[in-house]
């Protein structure tokens, strides 16, 4: 019987996503030029936003499609999204526009589920569930909708489609906890029964 081939850490898929990291400061330039409600860089500031946020979806489509799948990829996506989406929110909340409350408990929330994703990971790694991707979209399109210079009938979208961010951040935020407790014991009653 014969092994399968090792994936290279370095593919496109991993490429793709060290890509959104390197956008982030591309990113933040963008939003704070000129003292951050410049209409025109507002919405250069949402083009970079919008594009390393498609790098996410192609990224995790490319590896699925192609095998590229690499434990570095598992951990390296995650970080690269809580990267842009924290930059984003820091920066809307330092321009006035977001309330530091809702930064404050999105930060929280992906720095422990990270922080999860390390004290598990001997017993193996807890990849993205649909209910974190959808979280995921939801704070990439309030985000977006908040960067861009939006005609005040459309403004209320903003703060609404946020709050469905927040809700969804809470939930799935109690799903990883439990999954990384579950993945503890098994590793844990795995070590026992060897």
């Amino acid at each position: 019987m014969t092994e399968p081939a090792r994936v290279p850490v370095l593919n496109i898929a991993n490429v793709l996503t060290m890509s959104r990291l390197a956008l982030v400061p591309v990113f933040l330039y963008a939003l704070f030029a000129e003292g951050g409600h410049h209409s025109w860089w507002r919405l250069t500031a949402f083009a970079v936003f919008a594009v390393a946020s498609v790098t996410d979806h192609v990224d995790g489509n490319l590896a699925r499609k192609h095998g590229l799948i690499t434990d570095f990829g598992k951990i390296a996506d995650p970080i690269a999204d809580k990267a842009l989406t924290g930059a984003a929110l820091v920066g809307l909340s330092l321009l006035g526009e977001l309330p530091w409350w809702i930064t404050v408990f999105i930060a929280v929330r992906e720095l422990g589920v990270t922080l999860l994703r390390f004290w598990v990971i001997r017993h193996g790694v807890i990849p993205a569930s649909r209910g974190g991707k959808a979280k995921t979209l939801a704070q990439i399109l309030a985000i977006g909708l908040y960067l861009l210079p939006l005609p005040a009938w459309l403004e209320p979208l903003a703060p609404v489609t946020m709050g469905v961010a927040v809700v969804l951040t809470a939930v799935t935020g109690v799903d990883y906890v439990v999954r990384a407790f579950r993945l503890r014991a098994r590793g844990k009653r795995a070590v026992a029964g060897a």
